[in-house]
């Protein structure tokens, strides 16, 4: 119960800081009548009610994951940050491929199917926001391309 307060309560000020800056915006004269500080302060004001929800309505103690899931969750956000890395670099096809294919070996440990899916899902994404969603992808790694 303590861990969800806590949280709550730095959720809370993170979200009364956002609805602060927020209303620091500055509008021009050709704004419409609602204005850009409008949608800011409704999604900070959403925040706050949801913390200060958790802060008087907090669940009972939660079970936290074993090292093996918090290893876990770091390697795959490790894995996300490299890709996001590799990307410009790289092209898109490669990184793709090998931070699927590695994201699904954490979750069913068979490295063909894992090859497999990162390979389908490389190319499958990469049709569809190439073609079907005229994206300007980068098939090769930048020196390839010529």
């Amino acid at each position: 119960m303590a861990s969800d307060r806590i949280f709550g309560l730095v959720m809370a000020i993170v979200a009364l800081a956002y609805i602060a800056s927020a209303t620091q915006i500055q509008t021009s004269f050709l704004s419409d009548p609602v204005g850009p500080k409008t949608f800011p302060v409704m999604i900070g004001s959403v925040a706050a009610l949801a913390a200060l929800f958790m802060v008087f309505k907090p669940d009972p103690e939660p079970e936290w994951p074993g090292l093996r899931t918090v290893g876990a969750l770091l390697v795959a956000v490790v894995v996300l940050v490299a890709y996001a890395y590799a990307l410009k670099p790289l092209g898109f096809p490669l990184p793709t491929a090998l931070a699927a294919g590695l994201l699904s070996y954490q979750i069913s440990p068979k490295p063909a199917n894992a090859a497999i899916t990162g390979a389908g899902l490389s190319v499958g994404l990469f049709l569809l926001f190439k073609y079907a969603l005229d994206l300007g992808l980068v098939p090769f790694p930048s020196g390839l391309a010529g």
